[in-house]
């Protein structure tokens, strides 16, 4: 008799960005293609749930480079965090995704946000990042995987296009959904992030 297998799907939330072109075109034509790269990764009852609309983020500070292109998607996956990570790495790689400079102009940018409602490695660690003074951010860099995101309440562009596709998810350490965590931010620089084309 043969046993049922029992595999669990967790939904990611993803978020996407680029101001620089890549083999696939345009920063709007690179998240396209990274979207179509990460769906053929995914298997058996793994899916795109949705993806947000595309937003155009000027690039900070102001006259630092083009402005970037935003978005967020939703997906179920079957693996853990890191499984998810390392594919996301890989994809960045494909289109041209060289870490040298932290917050610097990208090709592709593939942000783990959240992994269910997993806090790692432990909600101490997860508060030291969350906390660390802005000055401190651009120079220090997590060795190792923080979920949720560390810095996603604090970023209009993460979070405008989170609302999008996953109003109904809740930050498992404050409780707060991305319209609540919207309300926190100036509303001057959430009125900077403006929906753009399809094309």
């Amino acid at each position: 008799m043969q046993e049922d297998i029992h595999i669990t799907v967790t939904q990611a939330l993803v978020a996407l960005g680029g101001n620089l072109p890549s083999d696939a075109g345009s920063p709007g034509e690179t998240l396209r293609a990274a979207v179509k790269a990460l769906e053929r990764s995914l298997q058996g009852a793994e899916a795109v749930l949705g993806v947000s609309r595309f937003y155009r983020t000027p690039c900070f500070p102001a006259g630092a480079g083009p402005d970037y292109i935003n978005a967020v998607m939703a997906l179920s996956v079957s693996g853990g965090p890191r499984d998810l990570l390392e594919t996301l790495h890989r994809i960045e790689a494909g289109f041209g995704r060289v870490r040298m400079q932290r917050w610097g102009q990208r090709t592709l940018d593939l942000d783990l946000l959240a992994f269910g409602n997993t806090v790692f490695p432990d909600v101490s660690v997860y508060s030291f990042w969350r906390d660390l003074p802005r000055d401190r951010q651009s120079l220090r860099a997590p060795d190792d995987l923080v979920l949720p995101h560390p810095r996603l309440q604090d970023r209009a562009f993460v979070l405008v296009p989170l609302r999008d596709v996953a109003p109904g998810w809740r930050h498992p350490v404050s409780g707060m959904s991305a319209a609540q965590m919207l309300d926190r931010l100036d509303p001057a620089e959430i009125s900077e992030i403006r929906p753009v084309g399809a094309t």
